[in-house]
């Protein structure tokens, strides 16, 4: 148990944490049930898969500031693609989307190894490259989604050996944000791969005397983070049911995020777990202070207040790390 809690103690309490922030919710507001739960559940879903993205660079020693843009892109390419279609084109459209990620954050990496520019100048400017592209696609929110789609993040997860009251706290948005992060986390991070990302996080330099093929490894990081990107673009189309072209508040919410959960900003330590129960966190922070009905724009400062302590301290504790 000692050792245990020395490795994932950081991750055990911010489970302790959220069991908190759900007390205080329900004292808050005691008709908080399952059916909020599940809305709490649809709307972490992108930022989920925005801080599984930057979580893989972020590990790797890198940050990717395309993130949001990157679902704004394949947000609007689903849409388009999927309007007017038939339910079975969409099963066309998500891996071609899916591709569309993988390929679109593998050029990010193919960017910063030959040119050998910060990586946060690169995705800055693809940022602005990918928004550009968004709202080509689409110059307002539109197009549509499958109607399978849209099921996929409404309503619980049929379990018949349960009764209703239990199953009614088995969102769909969740199960659908475990085995997407499930299938590609779990493989990605126990393979040759995964320990490569780490050791380059580590220490690029003992990485590459060890024969780690550093360039590959970088490349493969931000394509990972394309796919996980697209995988958030995908899940704003099936929530809204249409494409939203101009990028939403995921990208300080997603460093924000991956600093809470216990990922070094320097690189090298952390997990998906911590990042993922970190969004769920400060959307129920915001949730508490909606629910308290203080003033919208009240709510958005305080948010951004924590987000910005969240990542200032991270940075601290990166630079801290560099020295010893």
């Amino acid at each position: 148990m000692t050792r245990f809690l020395r490795r994932r103690g950081w991750v055990a309490g911010l489970f302790v944490l959220l069991a908190l922030l759900f007390v205080a919710t329900k004292i808050i507001q005691p008709g908080y049930g399952a059916g909020d739960f599940a809305s709490l559940s649809r709307a972490v879903l992108p930022y989920a898969f925005a801080v599984a993205a930057q979580t893989v660079v972020v590990i790797a020693g890198g940050i990717d500031l395309s993130v949001a843009a990157m679902m704004a892109l394949t947000s609007v390419t689903a849409a388009a693609m999927m309007n007017g279609a038939s339910p079975e084109f969409a099963l066309f459209v998500v891996p071609f989307v899916l591709l569309l990620g993988f390929v679109l954050g593998a050029i990010n990496g193919i960017l910063i190894i030959v040119t050998r520019v910060p990586d946060i100048v690169v995705t800055l400017a693809t940022l602005f490259i990918l928004q550009g592209a968004a709202l080509l696609v689409l110059n307002a929110p539109g197009g549509s989604a499958a109607e399978w789609l849209k099921a996929m993040v409404v309503g619980t997860v049929p379990l018949p050996l349960l009764p209703e009251a239990v199953t009614a706290w088995f969102p769909k948005a969740l199960l659908l944000l475990v085995v997407c992060l499930g299938i590609v986390w779990i493989p990605l991070k126990r393979s040759k791969l995964g320990l490569s990302l780490y050791a380059i996080g580590s220490s690029e330099l003992a990485a590459f005397r060890s024969g780690v093929p550093v360039a590959r490894t970088r490349i493969l990081a931000y394509a990972f983070s394309g796919l996980f990107g697209a995988m958030g673009g995908l899940a704003l189309t099936m929530s809204t049911g249409i494409g939203a072209p101009i990028p939403g508040p995921y990208l300080l919410a997603s460093v924000a995020a991956v600093v809470l959960g216990g990922v070094t900003l320097g690189g090298g330590r952390g997990g998906l777990v911590g990042p993922i129960v970190a969004v769920f966190v400060l959307r129920l922070v915001r949730t508490d202070l909606t629910l308290m009905a203080l003033d919208p724009n009240v709510t958005t400062i305080i948010e951004g207040v924590i987000m910005v302590v969240v990542v200032m301290l991270g940075a601290f504790l990166a630079m801290k790390g560099r020295r010893s």
